[in-house]
């Protein structure tokens, strides 16, 4: 088929009226038009069965035509140049087709290209329950203790290739109060392309859904989860689309009460690293959230060359408590008691984070190629109040006395980017895309602490521990990106340069901290398509990280009065390298060899002060990290109905610096698998189970060893109300085995902690969609069938 011209004629059309073979008319079929397998431009048919998809480029095209109960109607339209009335169509009555689109619809896809994974979830058991819940069963993506985590990297998170403005907890609680229903695959993109952020080292891409054909559908649901507490969830999808806007919106409410538990020791060492004191502790925590997210999106087409696109993310929380509650015994080298203390803190914050895009994108004339505008603005604003007491006891548990402090921290930050992309078609498949690319954080934030004195009943100020800290980092980015694909060759080429300046400014101690630096950041990703059934691809990519403004800010935050968390304002950035080699057999088989080198990584390490039994939490910049391994991912139907897909990796991550006048060296192997199965079950295959299993081998983190962890997870969905309403039931972390202990012993540095995490629960949802949904069915059976399937094995 050939490649369509770019130029757009405003009078280009095609029409039809699609009935029944009894001559009735059928309303919401839906009619596609594809260019190369990849979908242009859609419709739906009203109440007469009469469509026409119009704006359409000069072209070749093939036009498919789908309801369900019928066959599919496929035509190919040759040289379009002008308005095409293809009268009445015919669709042919097939009772089975229903069962055929509910197969396809219920199983997830895995598809592995040269610098990504695609994860496609739409219509499956998986897209009932919350975004974070799909997030969890991606290939090669771990979440645990309030991070996401591929490999031993953190990625930058894009939704609907815009990145997310957020913190860590921040992400995790949009992804856990928003529906998966909205879903259609995420990417786990390991070699971005120039026109991605030199920080977008690792991308995790999650692509929502959007309207091919005009009409309007929605859907209410709600969640109820039992875990050691309870905690629900509701919210509304909204969708409209007309020939010119495009609209969706979301709201949802999460309320939720999460409980954790560490059993921790510390051995903190005498001169000669023998043991002087063990100090163990029993913490428990427990957090009590109310998060409100409300998110849209707004395309609309002014006219075949200009439109525009609208989108925004609130997320707010009024209230957050975090009760912390500490008990501590501490015992002599001969597990002798010698004392305890008890610390009771509690959190309270109050935090919004809105965030805007505007983007607009105009098409030029025949083979001029577009320009593409985004602005982006954030504002966070975020408060947090602590109020902490510590009682001590002597050795025959007799009280001795108390203390107690409060803190009042705040923050503020805007955040403000714009970019400007060129996309040049060339000739004979290639593409040439230029960019450049402003970004600003400013942060100011402050904090106050207070100390009781119990002689006085007053709070007394404390100045050494009370400071205020500003912070302004600029980057400025330019990018050239080169795509151009031969007969069995295909090549991504880009470069992108970037300047960045920092200023942290602490105003209390009158310190400021001051960074320039102007980096290139190459690209490249090669393929070698063999055959039909073998290819090979190899890629590199050069990436930094910047430290977290968070890090830099060099506040001292007390979780008691012993332990502490102290920012770090001489932080420098990492500096990774990364390569990878791989093979695609088949269809149905990845090989896959890398090799990362990263220089400055940044750890917030716990470091022991053995004189005076005091714990640092502190960002630090190690000198090196070197990680290797090997993968395999394989993906197929068993049956019609049984898709399978297996990833197992092993990789050894080895972490390298100076601590004092030592050179620590410390190494791990690991392993990483996991196995998801989906089932699709009864005649109309309305019900669907996907079960997976996840192991991960001890590994290093940080200087430190995380033990093995195992979790499994099951999700049954049940399609009723004639399709309209879907009940859904997942269990997750079914044998609970997902708990862990951290280790640590190098240098003079020797703990461990086992970590207790609420990740045991039974979820029940239910969803009810109104509005044109067959339109919403079709379109899934059509966008599904648009990409390449997995097909079962021979």
């Amino acid at each position: 088929m050939a490649i369509p011209m770019v130029g757009i004629c405003q009078e280009i059309s095609i029409s039809g009226t699609v009935k029944t073979e009894k001559n009735n008319p059928i309303s919401f079929a839906n009619a596609v038009l594809l260019s190369d397998s990849t979908v242009v431009s859609g419709a739906s048919t009203n109440e007469q069965g009469y469509f026409i998809i119009d704006n359409i480029e000069e072209g070749d095209y093939e036009l498919q035509i789908t309801f369900i109960g019928y066959n599919d109607y496929t035509k190919s339209l040759t040289n379009i140049n002008k308005h095409i009335d293809l009268g009445t169509i015919v669709l042919q009555e097939n009772p089975e087709a229903l069962n055929e689109v509910s197969i396809i619809t219920k199983k997830p896809t895995v598809k592995k290209e040269a610098d990504r994974l695609i994860f496609n979830v739409a219509e499956t058991a998986l897209s009932e329950g919350s975004l974070l819940d799909v997030v969890k069963s991606t290939p090669g993506v771990l979440v645990f203790d309030g991070k996401i985590l591929i490999k031993n990297t953190a990625p930058t998170v894009y939704i609907n290739d815009r990145k997310a403005q957020l913190t860590s907890s921040e992400l995790l609680q949009l992804l856990e109060s928003s529906s998966a229903s909205t879903i259609q695959s995420i990417e786990v993109i390991t070699n971005p392309p120039a026109n991605y952020d030199a920080e977008s080292g690792v991308v995790l891409n999650i692509k929502m859904t959007k309207n091919l054909a005009t009409g309007y559908r929605g859907s209410v649901y709600g969640n109820y989860s039992q875990g050691v507490f309870p905690r629900y969830n509701g919210g509304i999808n909204q969708f409209y689309k007309t020939d010119k806007v495009n609209v969706f919106a979301n709201y949802s409410y999460t309320h939720s009460k999460i409980n954790r538990e560490n059993d921790d020791a510390v051995f903190y060492l005498d001169q000669n690293n023998k043991v002087d004191e063990v100090w163990q502790s029993n913490v428990k925590r427990n957090s009590w959230t109310k998060t409100h997210n409300v998110n849209f999106n707004i395309d609309v087409l002014f006219d075949e060359k200009n439109k525009m696109n609208v989108s925004s993310n609130i997320l707010l929380t009024p209230y957050f408590k975090y009760n912390v509650n500490n008990n501590t015994n501490i015992y002599d080298e001969n597990n002798l008691f010698l004392s305890r203390f008890d610390t009771q803190s509690t959190f309270k914050d109050k935090k919004h984070n809105l965030d805007f895009d505007l983007g607009y994108t105009h098409t030029f004339n025949e083979g001029s190629g577009s320009l593409y505008y985004n602005g982006h603005f954030t504002t966070y604003k975020y408060d947090r109040t602590q109020e902490a007491l510590s009682q001590y006891y002597d050795q025959n548990n007799v009280f001795i006395n108390p203390t107690a402090f409060n803190t009042n921290a705040n923050q503020r930050t805007n955040i403000f980017t714009s970019q400007i992309d060129y996309n040049l078609p060339l000739k004979n498949s290639g593409s040439l895309d230029l960019g450049a690319k402003f970004s600003n954080v400013k942060t100011e934030s402050d904090i106050e602490k207070n100390d009781f004195d119990f002689n006085t009943n007053q709070s007394v100020f404390n100045y050494t521990y009370s400071n205020a800290f500003n912070y302004d980092e600029s980057v400025f980015a330019a990018y050239a990106n080169f795509n151009k694909d031969w007969t069995k060759w295909s090549l991504n080429a880009g470069l992108r340069v970037e300047q960045t300046d920092i200023e942290g400014k602490s105003l209390t101690t009158n310190q400021t901290n001051t960074q320039s630096y102007f980096e290139w950041f190459p690209t490249v990703s090669l393929k070698f398509q063999a055959s039909d059934n073998f290819s090979v691809y190899t890629n590199y990519k050069r990436s930094i990280t910047r430290p977290d403004f968070k890090d830099l800010n060099p506040f001292t935050f007390f979780l008691n009065d012993n332990t502490f968390v102290v920012g770090n304002p001489s932080l420098k950035p990492v500096f990774t390298d990364h390569y990878t080699f791989g093979t695609n057999i088949t269809e149905y088989f990845t090989f896959e060899a890398y090799y990362k080198r990263s220089q400055g990584n940044i750890y917030q390490l716990a470091r022991q002060n053995n004189a005076t039994n005091q714990i640092t939490y502190s960002p630090i910049n190690i000198n090196e990290t070197r990680e290797y391994g090997f993968d395999f991912v394989t993906y197929f139907n068993v049956t019609p109905s049984w898709f399978l897909y297996a990833v197992t990796s092993f990789y050894n991550i080895q972490d390298q610096t100076q601590f004092g006048q030592e050179l620590v060296t410390l190494d791990e192997w690991s392993n990483y698998s996991v196995l998801n199965n989906t089932f699709s079950f009864l005649k109309d295959k309305s019900l669907s189970v996907n079960a997976a299993i996840t192991y991960l081998s001890s590994y290093l983190y940080g200087f430190s060893v995380v033990e093995d962890r195992f979790l499994s997870d099951l999700s049954v969905t049940k399609s009723v109300f004639n399709s309209r309403g879907v009940l859904s039931l997942s269990i997750s972390d079914a044998l609970n085995k997902a708990d862990f202990k951290t280790s640590t012993q190098y240098d003079n540095q020797y703990s461990h902690y086992n970590t207790d995490q609420d990740t045991r629960y039974i979820k029940l949802g239910f969803r009810y969609k109104f509005g044109n949904i067959k339109l919403q069915t079709n379109e899934r059976h059509k966008s599904i069938q648009e990409v390449d399937r997995i097909k079962d094995l021979d």
